[in-house]
């Protein structure tokens, strides 16, 4: 299955950011590669297939190691061929957010993944990334309304 959108590996998990065109998703991709050492798997396009329980990420071979940078243009990036992808990231604009949602699931080639709402915008975009891929690596749901 291919699908717009970008993904990076972060400390060995795949993190899948979802959004339309221009929402943020490959400049949120450079300042976690940046700053937060993620690895570039893949930019605009990713073919997701499933391998065991897990879903793969994949670049198209004409895009691998491509970021677009916005009026900067593509850039060539170091990057893995693939990740088992843990979490999705939906891009939104910042009034789309609820202050306290409810715990979200999305659910893509049959695999149920924790899927979070963001604003890429958000100065604080990056630090949510990594601490909603803690929550998942320990276990934890993405957001826990009941004791907020």
């Amino acid at each position: 299955m291919l699908i717009h959108g970008t993904c990076v590996d972060l400390d060995g998990a795949g993190v899948l950011f979802r959004g339309p065109s221009g929402s943020g998703k490959s400049d949120l991709a450079l300042r976690l590669i940046d700053g937060y050492d993620a690895r570039l798997v893949a930019d605009d396009q990713v073919e997701l297939t499933c391998r065991g329980d897990d879903l793969i990420a994949s670049p198209p071979s004409a895009l691998a190691g491509m970021l677009e940078v916005r009026g900067f243009g593509l850039v060539r990036q170091p990057h893995l061929e693939s990740a088992a992808v843990v979490m999705v990231i939906d891009l939104c604009p910042r009034d789309a957010i609820k202050r306290l949602p409810n715990t979200q699931n999305t659910t893509i080639e049959g695999k149920a993944l924790p899927c979070l709402c963001l604003c890429p915008q958000d100065a604080s975009a990056c630090a949510k990334v990594r601490l909603a891929l803690d929550h998942v690596r320990n276990g934890k749901q993405l957001l826990d309304t009941a004791h907020g």
